[in-house]
């Protein structure tokens, strides 16, 4: 089955192929010819993820699928949330996407703080056959005092999942894929596709 994934994230269309499998030939923006910067709009994760997969029915016709991840830290009310990949951007010195400056960041916000709980929260919108679903997958966890490891990508480094003495970014990624947020939204997805096969 050949579905496409509303990303040109190479990092995130790697972690989900894996996932998937080989029953799922998942292609991304850049495979059907589209160089458009998506806009992602919405004030929550499932508004961005929505907003991603119909540009992408409405501009080229194909069921896909999109995601939006937030990191929701609870001594910041949620922030950065739907703004994570931009926080440094919108809240910080105007960094554009840039993964050190999201995480220096969120460190100095956090530096006098001693509750460091937080929680990755993915949404997955999927347009299929005329329907629109969600997926949801949340991983629980802290944010540790600085970056270690050296895998993974984004907040990797400072983001310990819940029941594991180590930081993302230190796990493979089958590893990660297995406890992670786009982990287990993901396989929520499989199950359902799987379902209609």
């Amino acid at each position: 089955m050949k579905i496409v994934f509303a990303t040109n994230n190479q990092h995130k269309l790697a972690e989900v192929r894996q996932i998937l499998g080989e029953r799922f030939e998942v292609v991304g923006l850049k495979d059907i010819g589209c160089d458009e910067d998506i806009p992602e709009t919405a004030d929550t994760l499932e508004g961005n993820a929505l907003q991603k997969a119909r540009y992408v029915k409405e501009h080229y016709g194909l069921d896909c699928f999109a995601d939006d991840t937030g990191l929701e830290v609870v001594a910041l009310n949620g922030v950065p949330g739907v703004h994570t990949a931009r926080y440094a951007e919108l809240f910080g010195n105007g960094f554009s996407h840039d993964s050190d400056a999201n995480m220096n960041l969120l460190l100095h916000n956090l530096e006098k703080i001693t509750d460091r709980s937080a929680r990755f929260r993915t949404v997955i919108a999927l347009l299929y056959q005329g329907q629109e679903l969600f997926f949801e997958g949340i991983c629980p966890g802290t944010i540790l005092r600085e970056q270690h490891g050296t895998e993974g990508f984004g907040y990797d480094p400072i983001f310990q999942p819940e029941g594991y003495d180590r930081c993302f970014a230190e796990m493979t990624a089958d590893e990660k894929n297995a406890i992670s947020h786009r982990g287990r939204a993901t396989q929520k997805l499989v199950e359902f596709l799987k379902n209609e096969m």
